[in-house]
């Protein structure tokens, strides 16, 4: 097998290892897709399992605002700590900054970092390609009594065609993800659309008819397919 060949596989074997889930490929899985942290709560807590029954794995935390810069208001704690094999660890979420918009939820992103411990003696004159898991989730810190209860955000979403682009307008105070879209039976991508706003994504210029959506709910479930005509 000449060099090529080698390195081609070798780049092979490390995408495949990248694209495979957390669960999979390091055996840490996160307890929720999401986060929803109640504005009036002192704090919310995060689970994390380490299903592996051999390894152990260091676990970093920390959260991003919406711009993916790390977020000093917020303490996590263990902000690092080391999973064992067969264990589940909760992570302790505290907002301590300034008091955040009353009408709508506001973003942040739970960022969980997973490295595979190394047993230095085993790899002794090999050659090893070490993987640290990255795992982030969308983290929305929800106020109190709100003018409507999140399931019906749903129906307060406004679809527009402009163009080669689709607008949506949210008029509810909850963040509402879009996805499986379609025109026509031409797939759109998923779109995000911060509360009391909106936001557009290319369409297919040769789309028209029906648009067909699904949402996220609070639970990370896919709520029923949802249609309108542009």
């Amino acid at each position: 097998m000449n060099a090529m060949i080698k390195s081609s596989m070798a780049l092979l074997i490390l995408l495949l290892c990248i694209s495979l889930p957390a669960q999979a490929s390091g055996g840490v899985a996160l307890g929720a897709t999401r986060v929803i942290y109640p504005a009036d709560a002192k704090q919310t807590s995060l689970a994390i399992t380490n299903s592996n029954d051999k390894e152990r794995y260091l676990i970093n935390a920390w959260i991003e605002n919406d711009l993916g810069k790390k977020e000093a208001t917020f303490v996590v704690t263990p902000p690092l700590f080391v999973s064992e094999p067969k264990s589940e660890n909760t992570l302790r979420i505290i907002y301590a900054g300034q008091p955040l918009p009353t009408d709508r939820e506001s973003l942040f992103w739970m960022n969980v970092k997973a490295i595979p411990s190394v047993n230095k003696a085993n790899l002794e004159g090999k050659n090893v390609l070490q993987l640290a898991i990255l795992s982030r989730i969308k983290l929305f810190v929800r106020p109190k009594n709100l003018a409507m209860p999140p399931e019906e955000a749903l129906s307060h979403l406004r679809f527009e065609r402009s163009g080669s682009h689709l607008k949506v307008t949210n008029a509810s105070p909850y963040y509402v993800t879009l996805v499986n879209l379609q025109l026509g039976g031409q797939r759109i991508n998923n779109l995000m659309i911060a509360p009391k706003n909106s936001a557009q994504q290319t369409i297919p210029a040769s789309a028209s008819g029906t648009l067909s959506w699904q949402s996220v709910n609070d639970y990370g479930a896919i709520t029923p397919v949802h249609r309108v005509n542009l």
